[in-house]
């Protein structure tokens, strides 16, 4: 508990048995209630190694993408009853050790959001961030903060902390199943007028760590310029899009799907 509040870590995960332990053993337990992972089909030993360590496991019956596999982690966290959602990917790349002052700044009331940016402190490179990846997060980000209106260091960290009240407002549904789901949930907090909050925080690049190709990261790209172009049109009535609209789905109220796609472990 902090400052009376739940603190509940998910974990999305895809083949990440060679590092999930390390990253579980990292977590402050004296904040952090409980962790849950969501496997999205891994083909290798990533729920044993998450059952070993006394983890809640729930499994994707098929791959269904990183965007969809935090659709299923927060909305188990919420059922959960989860007042603070920290998402920390099991692949240390990021430090679990920073997820107090992420959780607190959400438990303070202050913000409704936080991220772990690895711009803040200026070690992103020192930490083995390659060089295109780099360019690419300032000029992206240069080109968000222009288009949203805000003043972050970055938008493209998976290390995020969120209030319960985020997770049920957002239409967390009709954003992508893909990467750049990320980017279109940041978007949407700032859209519907939640307070995000920054901390600083080291990074690590190792072969282990998982991290998307060239190929991929171009298309993430394209998407983060399309959610940007259509956050600058929304405000001005000039285009009317689901992830930003306050009747679009939210975890609440999700699709229904007639098969069968997620079983616990």
């Amino acid at each position: 508990m902090l400052a009376g509040k739940k603190v509940l870590v998910v974990m999305p995960a895809y083949n990440a048995a060679r590092t999930l332990e390390r990253t579980f053993q990292d977590i402050p337990f004296d904040v952090v209630d409980e962790v849950l992972l969501v496997d999205d089909a891994s083909h290798d030993e990533t729920l044993e190694v998450a059952r070993r360590l006394g983890i809640r496991c729930f499994l994707h019956e098929r791959n269904m993408g990183y965007g969809r596999n935090q659709k299923t982690c927060y909305t188990e966290a919420l059922k959960s009853g989860a007042d603070i959602v920290v998402m920390l990917h099991p692949d240390y790349q990021y430090s679990p050790k920073i997820i107090p002052a992420l959780a607190g700044l959400v438990a303070s009331g202050e913000y409704d959001v936080a991220i772990g940016s690895r711009i803040l402190g200026g070690k992103s490179r020192q930490g083995g961030m390659p060089v295109y990846k780099y360019l690419a997060n300032r000029l992206l980000t240069a080109f968000q903060n222009l288009f949203l209106g805000a003043k972050l260091s970055e938008y493209h960290t998976g290390f995020r902390a969120f209030s319960r009240q985020v997770l049920e407002t957002l239409p967390l549904w009709e954003n992508s199943d893909d990467f750049v789901f990320d980017n279109q949930m940041l978007a949407q907090a700032i859209f519907f007028g939640f307070r995000v909050g920054e901390a600083s925080c080291p990074t690590r690049y190792f072969p282990e760590a998982s991290s998307i190709n060239f190929p991929r990261s171009v298309k993430y790209g394209l998407g983060v310029l399309a959610t940007s172009l259509q956050f600058f049109l929304e405000k001005r009535g000039w285009g009317q899009y689901r992830i930003y609209s306050p009747m679009g789905r939210g975890l609440l109220n999700p699709p229904y799907y007639s098969e069968h796609r997620l079983s616990r472990h």
